[in-house]
């Protein structure tokens, strides 16, 4: 059985910012991707608003894929993301859960609190990342 994640959460930064953290210069719709423990097709990419990506993982159960959406709102103190992860194998929530927090939505906020004024650096998340290539297995 599956099940969908759902983690809402905001970031002091404007979401052209925080987007560029999401995605590569590689990533193209159609396009294969890898990204943390994640590989798979890049379904939908709107500059500072959404990306969307057909996931999985190594260890899912044989044809299980999981869709995973990140939606950008500007608010006030910034950008409030919304990850909307379906799909995901009901004994592997928990641990997906934990991989969004540390691997993606931590580092991203280190990074941006490391920021040195209107300097934007993206080494952090991208530095976590595997570059996607022709060995990247499709979903």
């Amino acid at each position: 059985m599956c099940k969908t994640i759902s983690q809402k959460l905001r970031f002091r930064a404007e979401p052209e910012e925080v987007y560029r953290y999401l995605v590569t210069d590689a990533d193209t719709i159609g396009g294969r991707f890898t990204f943390g423990a994640g590989s798979g097709i890049v379904v939908d990419l709107a500059p500072a608003r959404r990306v969307v990506r057909a996931w999985r993982e190594d260890d899912y159960p044989e044809g299980v894929f999981s869709m995973a959406a990140v939606t950008l709102r500007p608010v006030e103190t910034g950008t409030e993301l919304t990850l909307t992860h379906r799909g995901v194998p009901k004994q592997l929530i928990p641990r997906t859960e934990e991989r969004w927090r540390r691997d993606c939505w931590d580092r991203i906020r280190a990074e941006l609190a490391g920021r040195n004024g209107a300097a934007t650096r993206r080494s952090a998340p991208r530095a976590s990342r595997r570059r996607p290539d022709a060995s990247t297995p499709t979903p």
